[in-house]
């Protein structure tokens, strides 16, 4: 079996380390506002995130604010390799509530990539030990709030926001 790939987008990993400073100051900004992360471990989710997008098998990020089992906010992170016509915003924005009755709950989606071999040969680079996600991620319960794209060169993630 053979593959053959043309890919028209050229980004470094200097690219994805900038579009990934700012996801990584949107999720320190959540644990803060929300308290449902202590500092370290948005830095643990962050570093991940940066692990697996710099590898190439990061699909998207999705970050939701549930209390007692029902979603507040929510915001997901969609990974973008060909985003060169899109203009980067600042992060921030995300100040979420604290409430009493919260858990935040952070799930990823992987590309194709992704094999078996390549988890193997990725693990242990990575800081928490990610496990099946069933979570309803589609956030049907809550309205589009805005997002904003965060760019370099043509590697991008494009934040989507959700709330109640």
């Amino acid at each position: 079996m053979s593959q053959t790939r043309t890919a028209s987008a050229t980004y470094t990993t200097t690219d994805i380390e900038n579009v990934v400073r700012r996801v990584k100051a949107d999720l320190a900004m959540i644990a803060d506002s929300t308290g449902g992360w202590t500092p370290q471990k948005a830095a643990d989710y962050a570093h991940d995130v940066e692990v697996l997008a710099k590898a190439g098998y990061l699909a998207w990020v999705d970050v939701t604010l549930l209390q007692y089992g029902v979603e507040l906010k929510a915001v997901r992170f969609d990974v973008d390799t060909d985003a060169g016509t899109l203009s980067t915003s600042r992060p921030g924005g995300v100040l979420w509530p604290r409430v009493t009755g919260a858990e935040l709950r952070i799930v990823i989606s992987y590309t194709d990539a992704y094999t078996s071999a390549a988890r193997e040969a990725t693990r242990s680079k990575l800081k928490i030990g990610w496990t099946s996600s069933h979570a309803d991620t589609s956030h049907s319960s809550l309205s589009s709030s805005g997002g904003r794209n965060y760019v370099s060169s043509t590697y991008g993630m494009q934040r989507r926001d959700w709330a109640a």
